[in-house]
């Protein structure tokens, strides 16, 4: 059994069909614990590009180890025609292996396929803030609580959208 925190982003085209789908394909390979309130944010990584929605999904499975988890996210990317051209650039779906807790707790990898936890998660707001919401005793393996990093980071840029559901009906 493992527990999969993942972090959905899309800003190109219809983003939150695109969340949606992803959300959709978890839920058929795994069992969706928990789906994040969406945020549009600003982007992050430099490049000129419209703002992101972005949501956390938490999810668990009897068979899916974090290569399972990574080549998932993988396919449904696929699925919204991911094109990536750009480091940080604009895309239509991103799935984002935030961190994974397996039978003996949390996993730590330095494959630069997958590294664990995500690189970069204590610094984006994008990432902390959703989690929070929906785990708020979260804490981020090898560093801590997710609430002290947020309250760190801050939440400048981020815009709740509480009209927006990316809850699929079974």
């Amino acid at each position: 059994m493992s527990r999969a925190v993942l972090s959905l982003g899309s800003n190109l085209g219809d983003r939150a069909a695109y969340l949606r789908l992803a959300v959709a394909g978890l839920a058929a390979q795994a069992s969706v614990v928990a789906v994040s309130p969406v945020y549009e944010t600003a982007p992050w990584g430099g490049v000129e590009q419209d703002d992101f929605l972005n949501a956390i999904v938490i999810a668990s499975s009897p068979s899916l180890d974090e290569w399972g988890w990574l080549r998932l996210g993988q396919h449904l990317e696929t699925e919204a025609d991911r094109v990536r051209e750009v480091r940080w650039g604009p895309r239509t779906l991103d799935v984002d292996v935030v961190t994974v807790d397996g039978p003996d707790g949390p996993v730590f990898s330095s494959d630069p396929e997958l590294v664990l936890p995500h690189p970069g998660t204590a610094e984006r707001n994008t990432v902390l803030r959703p989690w929070l919401d929906i785990e708020p005793d979260a804490v981020l393996p090898g560093t801590g609580p997710v609430s002290a990093l947020l309250a760190a980071l801050g939440e400048d840029g981020m815009h709740r959208l509480d009209e927006l559901s990316l809850v699929v009906d079974r």
